[in-house]
């Protein structure tokens, strides 16, 4: 008797969760982090473009969450730890493979811990300046620069982030002194670079170009191999006399890891197929961002190769976090 009401039990069990089981991926909301600030940077313009076309290919919305903080290992680390069911999504930008160089500590491993799904976007980074500096060319600057060690500033989106690292790079190669001054997202210091409580900001155009268009700002480099289509008269970094100092910002969408694997493709598949519209491309393109998609292996073997290139910048220029 004991045996059957075990087997009448777990039978009664079994056709209960059958029809949970058989529901198909997605069945409710998917809630999406980006690891920074609401309006203004790029990680949320790509984060709210490819959140809208995920939510029209895949027939779920799609739940915008901004948890800004610590150069995005705040938003990460609480994907890492999320149940991995493909409900909980996070927008990586550079600094997931910059800060284990970085964090003796961190709370997640950007390997171990998450499932790749694609690259999503990438943006050049314009290395601007304070409109009231005394100075109209990269050459300028440095000079200047040089001829006031340690007086000026440069303001990033946080320790540990790749404008923080493109800045650190340059000012390695020019041999330059900068205070540094960070905040917690990169439109907070082009808002304080307006305000001229910093001097110089490398950033994307996403947030930038209204106010350089403004002559709030002036851009004194593009800080990649080709100019912007947007900005034709402004030079590329190493046209303008400073060389291996090129700096792309990418975002890619990963999962928890763990995540089944039919349902990391089922994400991928639909991002793939998006980011190939002439819609997806224009939105993009109407901040200067270049939309892009991959294999999740393709893009877990960038993450593997970005991690020991960001190690040797950071050794080089000797950064540390207090």
């Amino acid at each position: 008797m004991k045996l059957f009401n075990a087997l009448f039990a777990a039978a009664v069990c079994a056709a209960a969760c059958a029809p949970l089981a058989a529901q198909p991926y997605p069945s409710k909301p998917l809630r999406l982090i980006i690891p920074f600030p609401a309006a203004g940077g790029g990680a949320d313009f790509v984060g709210r473009v490819v959140g809208l076309k995920l939510a029209e290919g895949l027939g779920q919305p799609v739940v915008i969450e901004n948890r800004p903080g610590a150069a995005g290992n705040i938003g990460i680390e609480l994907v890492s730890k999320a149940q991995p069911d493909g409900y909980t999504l996070v927008i990586a930008p550079p600094s997931l493979t910059i800060s284990p160089s970085l964090y003796k500590k961190l709370g997640y491993d950007p390997v171990k811990d998450l499932a790749p799904i694609s690259l999503l976007a990438e943006i050049p980074n314009l290395l601007t300046i304070r409109a009231g500096l005394p100075v109209n060319t990269l050459k300028e600057f440095v000079d200047y620069g040089r001829a006031n060690q340690g007086k000026l500033n440069f303001g990033s989106s946080g320790v540990g982030t790749s404008t923080h690292l493109a800045t650190a790079l340059f000012l390695n190669l020019t041999g330059l002194n900068l205070v540094h001054i960070y905040y917690k997202g990169a439109s907070q210091a082009l808002i304080a670079m307006i305000g001229n409580e910093v001097d110089l900001v490398v950033l994307g155009p996403t947030s930038a170009m209204p106010h350089i268009q403004a002559g709030r700002v002036k851009t004194l480099a593009v800080m990649r191999g080709t100019r912007l289509a947007a900005l034709p008269l402004v030079p590329t970094i190493r046209e303008a006399g400073v060389e291996n100092s090129e700096v792309i910002t990418w975002y890619g969408l990963l999962a928890p890891a763990g995540t089944p694997r039919e349902i990391v493709q089922r994400l991928n598949a639909a991002w793939v197929k998006s980011a190939a519209t002439p819609d997806t491309m224009e939105k993009m393109q109407s901040a200067s961002v270049e939309t892009m998609s991959g294999t999740p292996e393709q893009f877990a073997a960038m993450i593997r190769s970005e991690i020991p290139r960001w190690g040797k910048v950071i050794k080089d220029a000797g950064i540390k976090v207090e």
